[in-house]
């Protein structure tokens, strides 16, 4: 299994989303949480699972449950994830950080 690697600001945006829930409903925070790990878990064991999205070499990978997109890039060493992103709101917005792997 190759090592995930998490863009900053993806780390970010799974955090300030949690907080997000977790003002909403108690618990709710912590569930979006492991929802997101669990999908780190999976974009490991099955890397080659997710759509490309669009005409690059990124995949994405649908979180249950919550409506948010985990963007990541399968690389020789690693898998990069690029994105925590909400499926409904500035698409593409995190685009920049392809140049920064």
């Amino acid at each position: 299994m190759k090592p995930l690697i998490i863009h900053p600001e993806a780390e970010a945006e799974m955090k300030e989303a949690a907080d997000y829930y977790e003002r909403h409903r108690s618990g709710l925070g912590l569930d979006f949480e492991a929802t997101i790990r669990e999908g780190f878990e999976r974009i490991q064991q099955f890397p080659a699972f997710g759509p490309f999205h669009k005409r690059s070499r990124l995949r994405k990978y649908f979180v249950r449950r919550f409506p948010y997109i985990i963007f990541y890039w399968e690389l020789e060493n690693h898998i990069w994830i690029v994105a925590v992103a909400h499926a409904k709101r500035r698409p593409d917005y995190w685009r920049h950080r392809m140049q920064t792997r």
